[in-house]
This record gives C-alpha cells, sequence and structure tokens, in this order.
C-alpha cells in the first residue's frame, strides 16, 4: 500500500477505519427494527440540516443568498435525500414485518416480455402533487415477477451476522445529494459501513453532512474525510476496505484500477488490474434528446424547448445527466419553429458562473471544435450542419453550458428508430437518454415506440421528462445499462438509488405529461397524461423555482398542510 501521506493525515485516517472495524459488528447486529428506528433518527437530523445544507451548496456554487437559481440546491440537496430516507425506510419496515418490499407494487411484463415494476408513484402525495409522473424499473431478460419479489431486499433480506466489512465511497463533487445517496446505497444495498471521501469541491458540506449524518457517525457505522488525490489513491490502495465505489469521471476510474503513466497502460495490455477488490462506479457520458416530429402548438415548442435548455443548464451543466445532444428529424415541419424557440431559451435562462473545475478548458475546447457556434452569454450552442464533423460533441462529456443539435432524415417510426441507433451507436456512454414525444403521436406508433425505447441502451430513460427526475425519485434505479466492464467502462458498473432493494436490474423508465397544468386538461383526449403540476421547479425558465423547491423541502421535511397549500400556489405563479 502507498505510504505518501504526512502523519498528521494518515493517522486520523487510520483511526476511523478502526472506529468503522468496531462499527461493521455493531452494525451486522442490528435488527431490522433497530435500522429502521436508525434511520428515522437521520432522517430528523437531515431535516433539521436542510436550510443550511441548502444554503451552502448554494455559496459554494458561488450563487448568491437570492439567485433565482438557488432552489436548485434544494431539491438535489435535501429534498433528495429525505425522498431516499422515507423510501428506504417503508422498505425495511415492510421487511421487519414479515412482508416483502413488493407487495401491492404492480409487477407485469414489457412488449419485450421483460418483467418490469411499476416503482413510482407509491404514496399518496407523490400521486396527487406528481400526476402524471410514472416510474418503472426493467429487470435483466429471463428475470420472473416471481424472481423479482423472491430477491428484493438484498442484503436486507436476510442479514447475516458478524462483519460485513467496510465500504470506500469516493464521493461526487458537483451534486450534494450524491455522495449521501451513495452511503446509504453502501449500507443498506450491501451491508457494509462506509468511509466516505468527500470531493474537494464539497468540503463546505463537511460539516452539514456531519450533523445530518451524525446517527450514522456516531455509533461507526460513517466515518467521512477530506482529501485530494493523494488521499484517494492510500484508500483505494488499502486493505481495510472490500469494496469501492465512485461517482466521477472514466479517467479518475482508469487511474484507480490500473493505475497512470505507462504502467498503467502496461497493466491495462495485460488484464492486471491493480485495485484486488470489487468496484462499482457512475461515470456520466453524452445524453441524447430524441425530439420525434409532431403537430405540436406554439405552447408546447415553447415549453419544451425550455425544457431541453433546462436538461443542459440546470447547475451550469455540470452534470453527468445534462442532456447533450438534441437529435432532430431534418423534415419535421416545424422544424425551424422549434430551433428558433430552443436558441431564445438557452440564450435567456438565467446566467450563472461556471463553477465547476476544468469547466472552462472544456468550454475552450468545444469552441475550438466549432468556432461557428453560437455564443449566448455564458453558454454554447453548435449547430451542426451537413459535413462537419460531430465526433466531438458525441464522444466528449463536456460537463460545461455545451448543447448540440443534429439532424437526421425521417419522420414517424422511421425517424424515431434511426434517432434511437445514432443514439445508441454514436453517443459515448449509456447513463442517460430523454425523449420527447406528443402523445398523438406516440398513439399513432403504437407498439413501435415501445420497440424503440427497448431498443434503447441506456440505464435510465425519460419520455417526456428528463432523467434527472429518475435520479431525484428513489425508488427507480441510477447507472449505465449492464454490460461494461472495468477495462472498457463506459458510463459505469452497477446501480444506486434503488430504494426498493431490486436484483436484477436493466434500467429505469420515467414517464412525464407532454404538457404542464392547466393545458394538461385538454391533452387527456389525445390519449396524454393530467397532471396538476405547472412548470416543473427544476425548469430552469420558471419565475418560482427557489420558492417552490424550498417549500416542497420543506413539506417533505415536516409535512403541513397549509405550507404546503402557499407552495402550490407559488408553483401556479411559474
Amino acid at each position: 500500500m502507498p505510504d505518501t501521506l504526512a502523519d498528521d493525515v494518515r493517522a486520523p485516517i487510520e483511526a476511523d477505519i478502526t472506529a468503522l472495524r468496531k462499527g461493521s459488528t455493531a452494525w451486522s447486529a442490528l435488527t431490522l427494527g433497530q435500522r429502521v428506528t436508525l434511520l428515522r433518527g437521520v432522517r430528523r437530523t437531515v431535516a433539521a440540516n436542510a436550510r443550511t445544507w441548502a444554503r451552502t451548496a448554494v455559496r459554494s456554487k458561488q450563487l448568491g443568498d437570492d439567485h433565482p437559481l438557488r432552489g436548485e440546491e434544494w431539491l438535489s440537496g435535501p429534498y433528495a435525500t429525505l425522498g431516499a430516507l422515507d423510501a428506504y425506510i417503508e422498505t425495511l419496515d415492510r421487511i421487519a414485518n414479515g412482508r416483502n418490499p413488493l407487495d401491492g407494487i404492480p409487477i407485469d411484463r414489457t412488449a419485450s416480455g421483460q418483467t418490469r415494476v411499476h416503482s413510482f408513484p407509491l404514496v399518496g402525495i407523490d400521486k396527487l402533487l406528481l400526476s402524471g409522473f410514472t416510474g418503472e424499473v426493467w429487470l435483466t431478460p429471463g428475470t420472473t415477477p416471481g424472481d423479482a419479489r423472491a430477491r428484493a431486499g438484498l442484503a436486507q433480506r436476510a442479514p447475516q451476522p458478524g462483519d460485513g466489512g467496510i465500504g470506500l465511497v469516493l464521493g461526487a463533487g458537483n451534486i450534494t445529494s450524491i455522495p449521501v445517496l451513495d452511503v446509504l446505497y453502501e449500507l443498506l444495498a450491501h451491508d457494509r459501513v462506509v468511509l466516505l471521501k468527500v470531493n474537494p469541491t464539497q468540503d463546505a458540506l463537511v460539516p452539514v453532512f456531519e450533523k445530518a449524518l451524525a446517527p450514522l457517525i456516531a455509533p461507526g457505522f460513517l466515518r467521512i474525510v477530506r482529501g485530494g488525490p493523494d488521499v484517494g489513491a492510500y484508500l483505494t490502495a488499502n486493505d481495510a476496505f472490500s469494496h469501492v465505489h465512485i461517482t466521477g469521471s472514466a479517467p479518475t476510474f482508469d487511474a484507480i484500477v490500473w493505475g497512470t503513466g505507462a504502467q498503467g497502460k502496461r497493466r491495462r495490455r495485460e488484464n492486471r488490474p491493480q485495485l484486488k477488490k470489487p468496484i462499482t462506479a457512475e461515470l456520466g457520458g453524452v445524453s441524447p434528446i430524441i425530439v420525434v416530429p409532431g403537430a405540436w402548438s406554439d405552447e408546447d415548442l415553447r415549453f419544451q424547448a425550455e425544457h431541453v435548455a433546462t436538461m443542459r443548464l440546470q447547475n451550469a451543466g455540470h452534470n453527468c445527466i445534462a442532456g447533450q445532444v438534441v437529435i432532430l428529424s431534418r423534415d419535421w415541419a416545424q422544424k425551424d419553429q422549434f430551433l428558433t424557440e430552443l436558441r431564445r431559451a438557452y440564450a435567456i435562462a438565467p446566467e450563472r458562473p461556471i463553477w465547476y473545475p476544468r469547466s472552462e478548458e472544456r468550454m475552450a475546447q468545444a469552441a475550438e471544435s466549432y468556432p461557428d457556434a453560437l455564443v449566448l452569454a455564458d453558454r454554447l450552442l453548435v449547430e451542426v450542419g451537413d459535413g462537419d464533423d460531430a465526433t466531438a460533441l458525441e464522444q466528449t462529456e463536456y460537463f460545461a453550458p455545451v448543447l448540440g443539435v443534429e439532424q437526421l432524415p425521417g419522420t414517424g417510426q422511421a425517424f424515431l428508430d434511426a434517432a434511437v441507433a445514432h443514439a445508441n451507436e454514436r453517443l459515448q456512454g449509456t447513463l442517460g437518454a430523454n425523449v420527447l414525444i406528443d402523445p398523438a403521436t406516440e398513439a399513432s406508433l403504437g407498439a413501435g415506440f415501445e420497440r424503440a425505447i427497448t431498443a434503447l441502451r441506456y440505464g435510465s430513460i425519460a419520455i417526456n421528462t428528463w432523467t434527472a427526475f429518475g435520479f431525484i425519485t428513489p425508488t427507480v434505479t441510477w447507472g449505465a445499462f449492464p454490460g461494461n466492464t472495468i477495462a472498457d467502462v463506459g458510463s459505469g458498473l452497477g446501480v444506486v438509488h434503488n430504494a426498493l432493494l431490486l436484483a436484477d436490474v436493466e434500467r429505469s423508465v420515467v414517464r412525464g405529461p407532454f404538457r404542464p397544468f392547466p393545458r394538461s386538461a385538454s391533452i387527456v383526449r389525445d390519449g396524454g397524461r393530467f397532471t396538476i403540476l405547472p412548470k416543473p421547479p427544476w425548469f430552469a425558465s420558471s419565475r418560482t423555482a427557489a420558492e417552490v423547491s424550498e417549500g416542497l423541502t420543506r413539506f417533505r421535511a415536516q409535512g403541513g398542510v397549509l405550507a404546503l397549500l402557499r407552495t402550490l400556489v407559488q408553483a401556479m405563479r411559474a
């Protein structure tokens, strides 16, 4: 094991590992009922620290306390964490009381014959507030509904006495809930206590995490450390850990698994990884936004253009799920009108700092590759023309506000099939894909639409919503499409979130309404989905996003009908 750390850095880490060894034995001795009680305690401390969490995240990302996009940090931080805790508590409580996590949850087959769990919405408040939104988990081919029920619960189905080991989580640096959600999954899906190394971009959140997660820290189930690559290298080489999980980039993954420089290249050629323990990873990719041509109203064009702009610009584009390549029909009669609306929505969204390390370099790379790109405030829009080389756009995850548009011939099923093939074969990664389609067109395609979704090889697919909705929904899963290896890791290995603790996962599919309220009322006659949700608070163009996001988080934390009604009134003003 490398011994390159100074004593004053190494000694506290080793003390943490010693505490976790003791904590592992204590964790394995807890009954399921005691684990439920523990998670309820975590929920209380997360709720108590939600305001500090969100405000610290806002400032760490160089936003002012009154910035219109500050609501992003409420939804993607404490709100997401509280939702996950609620879902895990329900799953463990069911198991503790002799029930199956899937009791009462519809399970059927997809058009391709795969077992499908209808995992969202499961509670009344979600059915009301997020009416029109649904989530499904598709299991691997050959898995039966009986298999799904028998294996649901993973490590919590029958916790084994003894030492479950210590997992190492190398935390993401972009979204503040990710490290916490990864800790919960390691603890509950795999029965391992956890050492979390935060990314340096989240150092300011460490005191918040220590308070919010105090019920896990006190008994030795969790320790949190800071540090750069030297600390990460020390930890991944440490024999104390039985498993590693990373949310980050493929180069970082390769450095951990194979090493760097000439030695790393040689190990890869010889298939001799330096990492001797299992590893899972979520590594991002280039996400498509497939726009299926149809007959859209002016309001539809404007709303969906704002939708696309949000997919790229949320968190300044520093997201592994940021939509990067819009795939349009060259033959769509409304193509030019949609592009006009997209340019407008992309240009007028609120400006914000490009804060993630090295993102300015990626912006410069994009500008160099595409000198004719539209420079709109702090962002680039690349409209790929005939004869232009789209390779850089398709193979580089810019992790910055760079949005590309490509055009393919055809309409209807021919276009959709071509767009799916293009996304599968040309774009780097398999993490998330987005499809926008009006209900009349979807109905006209019939079974052909479901066949196309089945053919789309991505771990998360969003239809008329953004894959971020899948990320924030704890009872669906998050991770790359299966099939990657440490030698060719793509968008990663394994899944996280998955609060139903399902085994044999292939993908998740989330679906949303094509039109918001009140226009959703008229779409039902076309076979569409009704929703009471107006412009969603995660839209960059929402005028009341900050107030609504904070209000929803407070409701999730504390309840209160009157407060919720006030939040809904704010939402109607979006």
